[in-house]
């Protein structure tokens, strides 16, 4: 297995982290299905058929949230509502009012619910406990608030903040891409995107395609800046960067998918070494992204 967007966070400390203790307070939020009249239910579920909510593995910690939400179209929702309605004005003489509509609405969604489809969805949350990372494999900002809510709900109080680097990834890759030249252990991929800081917002995207040095260059005296940027690591992982340091689309190459494809006695063994080897690239892929962008503060990192 391997995450495909990291939304990183820096441990603060490791305390409540033992298995034990992590374990036990899961388990408060384990998930729950919701009743007929719930629209969404969310909680903790194991990421493994052993039944614990907190896989670990050598310092490495896997936990999974499982979230169900009911599908009700608002579509189908104001459909119902305007043959309620006209049943009603039927019945009562006169139009319904902005305030009974909201009712008949209301009324209306909690009988739909029970009937509507349910979509389920997993979050996967890896937490380094040696290298202090929490990394959410979420693409969304809200999906990634949505685990965060709760992980602050299960563990008190909660040690993790989002990672701060001195240099605005914004400004370093910029930089990068001006000098044509990626920090050491980094090499430039094809895609870019360059935005205007101005009220235009005007954009220029790169897909698939390596730039040109001199249309960069005229770009940036222009007041544009980069903001997303394909990058490889170490010729072993592919990605791309973020303003707001989100990494995106990761995937392995093919001198690690190789190691990924060893046989393994069975299933359990495979998961054991897919995590194991993904946690071990990307804990140095992170730590030599953050080198790159002039490391942390001293306030954030601790030291």
């Amino acid at each position: 297995m391997w995450f495909k967007n990291l939304k990183v966070y820096r441990l603060s400390n490791t305390a409540g982290l033992s298995p034990i203790e992590l374990e036990a307070a899961l388990e408060k939020m384990a998930f729950q299905p919701g009743s007929s009249q719930d629209s969404q239910a969310s909680g903790w579920m194991a990421p493994r058929e052993d039944g614990r909510l907190a896989y670990t593995l050598n310092g490495q910690i896997l936990l999974r949230l499982h979230t169900e939400k009911k599908l009700l179209p608002t579509t189908v929702i104001n459909q119902a509502s305007r043959a309620r309605a006209q049943d009603i004005e039927g019945q009562q003489g006169y139009r319904p009012g902005r305030k009974q509509m909201k009712e008949i609405k209301e009324q209306i969604t909690m009988e739909l619910l029970p009937r509507a489809f349910v979509i389920a969805h997993d979050t996967h949350v890896w937490i380094d406990t040696a290298n202090r990372w929490l990394v959410i494999d979420a693409a969304a900002t809200a999906k990634a608030d949505e685990v965060m809510s709760l992980l602050s709900k299960t563990i008190t109080p909660f040690p993790a903040i989002p990672l701060h680097v001195e240099v605005s990834p914004a400004a370093a890759m910029t930089q990068w891409l001006y000098e044509s030249e990626a920090p050491a252990g980094f090499d430039i991929d094809q895609d870019t995107e360059l935005r205007a800081t101005g009220e235009s917002r005007a954009t220029i995207r790169y897909v698939r395609q390596s730039v040109d040095i001199e249309d960069v260059r005229k770009h940036v005296k222009a007041g544009k800046q980069c903001t997303r940027l394909a990058l490889t690591w170490a010729e072993r992982v592919s990605f791309i960067l973020t303003e707001n340091l989100d990494i995106k689309r990761v995937a392995p190459l093919d001198v690690l998918q190789e190691t990924q494809n060893t046989q393994a006695a069975n299933e359990d063994e495979q998961f054991d070494a897919d995590l194991t080897l993904m946690t071990g690239e990307l804990a140095r892929l992170l730590a030599d992204l953050v080198d790159a962008l002039g490391g942390e503060p001293a306030a954030a990192s601790g030291s």
